[in-house]
């Protein structure tokens, strides 16, 4: 077609060559010869070059780059220095020997046959198998087919899993993956297992109190053979293989062997996720999950109470998931595993928040549901470290984890705006109620659980610090709501007091933070996470107490709860002064403050903190009804003792008895 002119006035027009139609317009010319006669009025062609493909599954194939990474594999230096570079097929073959290797079943030499990559992409250049020698045994249907294996998924080809293959996964309006994780919403404490032997009968904490019930190696290997068969008879696996603790010297590498999208997608956020470099050379991992909880365990088998079983074995290094989807499962099955085998380094593990200054003061949140951990330990004005597994070791403070684990029940942009703001692409929301149009989640509607959560990587908060450690922490903070009203809104703790109230670990649960609680309900958790401890919690508390005192750090006790009477009938302390404490605890003006003691705890409470009125800093002011003060004062220090004699005369290991400075530490009468 010609060109448009403009004329010498300015106008336009269109050339002299094209003839007029119809209402002015210009004809299109179609006479081959007249369009060739001049250049000018050729219509280009500008399609480029034809696609190199014949069919439109070769089309596809080339929209998808395939990445090669290719790290030297370490030891094997060639001549000149130089490291030897594996090819992608060899680093295949690797990969699938070691997952053959984890996969395999107790009465085969060899583990099962696999393929990598999607069944449903059955392209020549996709199948890597590994070389199997014949099975010690007679062969079975399940030796005779090839299992696929979907190794370390990027967010995007895990949504594609989900929404394809999974019933109830959707993409919501923010980019977050919906999904349900079928009938059970939480964790399930009684169903889990822990294998006892010779080695944990000493190490851990059995009994009364202890979160740890036993089962014998026996019944673990029958669970572990209907887990790992169950896998294999699937068409694909879903395997991440990742590490624990940002420490690199202290790192834990784990592989999660899963049948859902969800649970990989999941772990990949939960997790610290290698780089493709340290992927390569990832090799043995040091501990293994089986996820096979879309299918039931056998109820007659010993020691099991349900069709659910989380069993546990340290010896082997070890999890077996049955009969619950719920993926909270996997995340505090490794942190109990973390909470094994680090105190074995001398290394603390710690259920806390953690944040740290822009001077590199570095602080740790402790505290049970409902206390404002979540909150507190959320500074804009600091970095955060982590929300909520921690280690501390010879380095300073490290971050188990890769990810937050957040709820998500009556979430809004104005209370949590960092949270709601990471519930993007990439974040994984469980058992959430959105509308079925504009897929817009409904935070408060609580039909499928009030249990939601979401789960996404720490990087999505904008003042998490990459890479997750710092220094060793300066201040300590444990947090109580409590609802009796009677504590102070913040105290200063001895050594010995901090080991007595770490072991408590008090809150009180109020209406609206559990189902069925009118009145004020004292809860005691130890070491503010009794559920996911291995061992006996004055272990913990020792190695706490031993670490403030070396490096410096102060305890706090921080009361979140009721001031001028219990629920019902006093008031919330106001976060706003909550604050103001906290505030003060970081920049180092508490300790300076004149503190005066209360009875029966025998806490030291400051007389004066900026910005909090001097009135509500003893509980006993606030009260207009001195005596009703004193009996809920009194019945809360009983409801502390009794809770306390479950820990009296217990030895751990080698280490004795409590001593009586700690249990002097507790409330007197």
């Amino acid at each position: 077609m010609a060109e448009n002119r403009g004329d010498q006035n300015g106008e336009f027009s269109f050339g002299k060559s094209l003839s007029i139609g119809r209402r002015g317009l210009a004809k299109i010319q179609t006479d081959k010869k007249a369009l060739s006669s001049s250049s000018e009025e050729v219509c280009h062609d500008d399609s480029g070059t034809p696609v190199r493909a014949q069919t439109l599954d070769e089309l596809h194939s080339l929209q998808r780059k395939r990445s090669t990474p290719s790290t030297p594999i370490r030891g094997v230096p060639q001549a000149g220095g130089v490291f030897a570079t594996i090819s992608e097929e060899d680093r295949h073959k690797q990969q699938l020997q070691s997952i053959s290797a984890s996969l395999a079943s107790l009465t085969r030499e060899t583990g099962p046959k696999l393929v990598k990559g999607d069944p449903e992409r059955k392209t020549g250049s996709e199948i890597k198998t590994t070389h199997f020698s014949a099975p010690t045994i007679a062969i079975s249907d399940s030796g005779l087919k090839f299992t696929h294996v979907l190794y370390n998924l990027s967010p995007a080809e895990l949504y594609e899993q989900a929404i394809k293959y999974e019933k109830g996964s959707f993409i919501t309006s923010s980019g977050a993956l919906a999904t349900l994780s079928g009938a059970k919403t939480g964790r399930a404490p009684r169903d889990k297992r822990v294998v006892k032997d010779e080695t944990t009968e000493d190490d851990l904490w059995w009994g009364k109190g202890s979160p740890n019930i036993e089962m014998d190696e026996h019944t673990f290997l029958v669970n572990r053979e209907r887990a790992v068969d169950y896998l294999n008879s699937l068409d694909k696996v879903f395997v991440n293989d990742q590490f624990l603790n940002w420490d690199p010297e202290n790192r834990i590498k784990v592989r999660i062997v899963s049948a859902r999208a969800y649970h990989s997608l999941f772990m990949h956020n939960m997790c610290i996720r290698p780089t493709p470099e340290e992927l390569e050379d990832f090799g043995t991992p040091d501990f293994t999950i089986y996820n096979a909880g879309q299918f039931p365990c056998n109820r007659y088998t010993h020691y099991m109470t349900s069709s659910t079983s989380v069993d546990l074995n340290l010896a082997r290094r070890e999890m077996v998931i049955l009969g619950t989807q719920y993926a909270g499962e996997m995340k505090k099955g490794l942190f109990g595993v973390m909470h094994y085998l680090m105190p074995k380094r001398q290394i603390l593990s710690l259920h806390s928040g953690c944040n740290m200054g822009k001077d590199g003061d570095v602080a740790l949140f402790f505290g049970l549901s409902g206390t404002g951990k979540t909150t507190l330990s959320t500074d804009h004005n600091r970095y955060l470290i982590g929300d909520d597994e921690h280690c501390w070791g010879e380095n300073g403070v490290s971050n188990i984890e890769g990810g937050c684990y957040a709820k998500c029940i009556d979430l809004s942009r104005e209370k949590e705006p960092d949270i709601w703001n990471a519930i993007k692409f990439g974040a994984v929301l469980e058992n959430v109620v959105f509308d079925e149009h504009t897929r817009e989640v409904d935070y408060s509607d609580k039909s499928v659980t009030e249990n939601t959560r979401a789960a996404y990587p720490i990087e999505y908060i904008p003042n998490a610090k990459i890479p997750c450690y710092g220094p060793h922490p300066k201040n300590v903070i444990l947090l109580a709501c409590d609802a009796f009203g009677v504590l102070p809104p913040v105290s200063k703790l001895s050594l010995a007091q901090t080991m007595y109230h770490f072991i408590s670990g008090y809150t009180a649960l109020v209406a609206g933070t559990e189902e069925g609680v009118k009145e004020p309900r004292a809860t005691f958790s130890a070491c503010f996470g009794a559920a996911f401890i291995m061992m006996h919690p004055t272990k913990y508390a020792t190695m706490l107490a031993e670490k403030m005192q070396k490096h410096g750090a102060s305890g706090w006790l921080v009361n979140t709860g009721w001031s001028g009477g219990r629920y019902g009938s006093g008031s919330r302390i106001k976060l706003a002064y909550t604050r103001k404490i906290i505030d003060a605890i970081h920049s180092g003006s508490l300790l300076k403050a004149n503190c005066t003691k209360t009875e029966v705890f025998g806490l030291e409470i400051p007389t004066e903190i900026e910005g909090v009125p001097s009135e509500i800093l003893d509980p006993i002011n606030t009260w207009s009804d001195k005596n009703a003060y004193k009996e809920t004062l009194l019945h809360l220090s009983g409801l502390f003792k009794k809770n306390f004699e479950v820990f009296l005369n217990y030895k751990v290991g080698k280490d004795g008895n409590l001593t009586d400075e700690i249990v002097a530490a507790g409330p007197v009468f």
